[in-house]
């Protein structure tokens, strides 16, 4: 089936319901689904014109907005390939991904279309299309609204392409996540049974994934009016004004994003009452923020998600779910709470052996492979959701194996589950420190570390045969290092180094970026 059709459907049984709520040149803009659907078909009639035919990749360089919903489900549509990668990654990283997978398109806003100036990839492409001002030797979006909408479908299998996505690329090429028609289906039918997406709902949607089955299951998606690239320093004041003005029920969003709503609550003394459901995941979600959320959103349940590029969702875990000896575990050392696996995973703890291929299987093997109940090891899974190889299978060697027919995905993240089937998180594989004092898991010392008063974010790294642990204070504090180390006495560690603010991704702006942390801490 054509994930496209399911926008159509949602337009016949909603159609004046809004469906995208955006704000552009400082103005609320609020698109029913009928309107998605036929300027989706007008999009569409537009980029057929221009020459693109199914099997085409067409990048995508938008932000969350009403045309970019618009843009890629009338690429659904033709059948063509949507293309995204993260422009503030470089210009190695835009032009290393051109050359894994040659676009035949280009869809951006005026200041995305600049980068052709520079990046000569991007020049080479034939076809580009402006979203706003236009530009020359670029065909400008306004165009479809002059068009008749194109009412057919590509005709698509379950394993028809239907989006690419790129790794960072920081240990090399990127690898090019391809997603087909068939996976996209089965990641909404997985949302749906995870966080549920009841129909006629409003929500606040920052993560595009969500957006699209929002779009998918009849939720009217709020996107938020800030800069989403730098979720860790959104300005709360106008998103705050739009969850008054439209009271949205529900909000998936990184943690990072949600701390600055709830820290911006908590100093101006005010709560989020609308919200009845909050979701947060990305990257690592702790107990502190729950509680902050918790405080200024009471009438909502809170759910920690966890996942990855490659699977999402994984597991999960709501707030009322940890109880008083989850939060002393993991005070004590026994690693993040993420919850228990989602129903449409399959999920497994194998032997650490990450950096090393592993595989293929027979059943028996695999099983024997598989650590017991409790003990420590790489987590792996499998499942209709989960991205079973990448573009040419640049990666898959290091990322995948088979079990009989079946694929799974090593998510390179450390673990275990307990006696009760829930999955505790412990780290990145590479980030383990193994020395004569015996192995040291990351997020058993950071999760630790930032429940001790005054320390915002922390992160362990060793060097030489040191265990080291950054830590960052909260605003206005100031932090014993040598207390802290006391505290962590299990830890064994060597150093306790109070820093400014510990480096992290520029995707989520949560999770922590060890070689740039450990550059500094050289300095």
């Amino acid at each position: 089936m054509n994930i496209a059709k399911i926008l159509t459907e949602q337009a016949a049984i909603r159609p004046d319901v809004a469906a995208i709520v955006d704000v552009r040149g400082g103005r609320s803009r609020v698109f029913s689904f009928l309107e998605m659907e036929r300027a989706s078909g007008r999009a569409a009639a537009l980029l057929s014109g221009a020459g693109l035919r199914a099997g085409d990749r067409v990048l995508v360089l938008q932000p969350m907005s009403a045309e970019l919903y618009i843009a890629l489900t009338a690429m659904f549509r033709l059948g063509l390939i949507a293309m995204f990668l993260d422009p503030s990654a470089g210009r190695k990283h835009i032009a290393d991904s051109c050359e894994v997978a040659p676009p035949h398109g280009f869809i951006g806003s005026a200041k995305a279309q600049l980068l052709c100036l520079t990046v000569p990839e991007l020049r080479r492409i034939r076809r580009k299309f402006v979203i706003g001002p236009t530009l020359p030797g670029s065909i400008a979006w306004s165009r479809a609204d002059s068009l008749q909408p194109l009412d057919e479908f590509a005709p698509c299998e379950a394993n028809t392409p239907a989006l690419i996505t790129f790794t960072s690329g920081s240990t090399g090429r990127p690898k090019a996540a391809l997603r087909t028609h068939g996976f996209l289906m089965a990641q909404h039918r997985a949302l749906e049974n995870t966080i549920g997406l009841p129909a006629g709902s409003v929500e606040l949607a920052t993560l595009p994934v969500f957006a699209l089955a929002n779009l998918a299951a009849g939720l009217t998606s709020i996107i938020p009016d800030a800069d989403l690239r730098a979720p860790g320093r959104v300005d709360p004041g106008p998103i705050l004004a739009q969850i008054d003005d439209h009271r949205p029920a529900r909000v998936a969003a990184s943690p990072a994003f949600l701390e600055r709503l709830a820290d911006r609550c908590l100093r101006d003394s005010r709560q989020m009452p609308a919200f009845r459901q909050i979701f947060t995941g990305g990257a690592p979600v702790l107990p502190r923020l729950l509680d902050k959320l918790r405080a200024v959103a009471p009438n909502a349940e809170i759910t920690a998600v966890y996942g990855s590029t490659e699977a999402e969702p994984i597991a999960e875990i709501a707030l009322h779910a940890i109880f008083s000896e989850d939060r002393d575990a993991m005070q004590s050392g026994r690693g993040l709470l993420a919850g228990g696996p989602v129903s449409a995973i399959d999920l497994r703890i194998l032997t650490n052996r990450w950096g090393d291929p592993v595989g293929p299987y027979t059943s028996d093997q695999f099983q024997a492979d598989c650590v017991k109940c409790t003990e420590p090891g790489e987590i792996v899974v499998s499942g209709g959701h989960v991205l079973p190889g990448y573009l040419n299978g640049e990666g898959d060697t290091e990322t995948k194996f088979r079990v009989g027919g079946k694929v799974w995905h090593r998510t390179g993240d450390a673990g275990y589950l307990d006696s009760g089937g829930r999955l505790w998180l412990l780290g990145r594989c590479s980030a383990i420190v193994t020395d004569l004092q015996g192995t040291l898991y990351p997020f058993a010392v950071e999760c630790a570390a930032q429940h001790l008063p005054g320390v915002r974010r922390a992160a362990l790294l060793s060097r030489k045969g040191a265990r080291i642990l950054a830590v960052e204070a909260e605003p206005g504090v100031t932090i014993d290092a040598e207390a802290v180390r006391e505290s962590l006495s299990w830890a064994k560690l060597n150093r306790v180094a109070t820093v400014k603010a510990i480096p992290v991704d520029k995707r989520h702006n949560a999770k922590v970026d060890y070689t740039a942390l450990d550059g500094m801490l050289r300095l």
